[in-house]
């Protein structure tokens, strides 16, 4: 017998306080996973890489991505795709909601490893 399809409300979702500027909200199901992570002004996620597509939509704020070498600047309505194994790292200069897919499912989450955004970004000299 096939699935049936399951039907959330992501309002309804446990919120995670991953740092002190970010919470997260997701649900995976078996082949990817959908992220909500609400970010305050000066939020971060450091320098990190994972084996994910990762496709981010901003629908309120603003962030600058880095990546090798570059700076993509995400405002309302942008949405960036980064491919498997490409390094980047998010500030976020405003408070910003974005909304995140990852194909495949994110087991490290599941399994309860950090996600990049509970890093410490270093400090200016």
């Amino acid at each position: 017998m096939a699935a049936l399809p399951m039907l959330y409300e992501l309002d309804k979702q446990p919120i995670e306080q991953i740092s002190p500027l970010v919470q997260r909200q997701f649900l995976s199901g078996s082949q990817s996973t959908f992220v909500k992570w609400t970010v305050k002004k000066g939020g971060t996620f450091a320098l990190h890489h994972h084996a994910y597509e990762q496709i981010t939509w901003i629908t309120e704020g603003r962030c600058e991505v880095y990546s090798q070498g570059k700076m993509f600047v995400m405002t309302t309505g942008t949405i960036l795709i980064i491919p498997p194994n490409v390094p980047h790292e998010f500030v976020c200069t405003e408070d910003t909601v974005d909304i995140d897919f990852f194909a495949p499912a994110r087991q490290d989450w599941l399994d309860g490893r950090a996600s990049a955004a509970a890093s410490v970004p270093p400090t200016a000299p």
